[in-house]
């Protein structure tokens, strides 16, 4: 009977771990947004002058940026290029995306936006679900939602 608890001990540990790493191996993912785009010259001057993002890899046909403190990236491929595969090929439309970039200090990046004479496609403000936020457009018609989530208030 001894016997039996140790092997069902090592069982339900065994199985524990498993698990542990079928839970961990899931939270591994990074996402990489990507674009297909003929327009790489003007992402990268908007990405770096109005977002101080940096350039992480670039070459005649991509580009990958990341964002200031390098936790995410966003990629943009000349469309139509032969390295890539037909599904890459295609170029993005302008339509039917955008991007959430989460900061700290959604006021201060807003005034320095509004500075640099970004066009603001929506003004800042509060929403109900505890949203602060704005929006502005990249040159390849993605809307960039810019907030700083906070708790609603009652």
């Amino acid at each position: 009977m001894k016997h039996l608890f140790t092997v069902l001990a090592c069982l339900l540990l065994a199985t524990g771990t498993y698990a542990q790493k079928l839970t961990k191996t899931k939270h591994t993912m990074k996402l990489n947004a990507g674009i297909i785009t003929n327009k790489l010259a003007a992402s990268k001057t908007f990405y770096t002058e109005v977002l101080g993002f940096g350039v992480t890899f670039e070459n005649e046909f991509y580009l990958l940026m990341h964002t200031p403190d390098k936790s995410t990236e966003i990629s943009f491929l000349l469309p139509e290029h032969p390295s890539q595969q037909p599904l890459f090929q295609k170029p993005f439309q302008g339509q039917g995306m955008y991007l959430t970039i989460e900061v700290e200090d959604v006021d201060s990046l807003y005034a320095t936006i509004k500075k640099k004479g970004i066009p603001v496609k929506i003004e800042i403000r509060n929403e109900p679900w505890g949203d602060r936020h704005f929006a502005i457009e990249d040159p390849n018609g993605v809307g960039i939602d810019i907030v700083h989530y906070q708790t609603p208030e009652k």
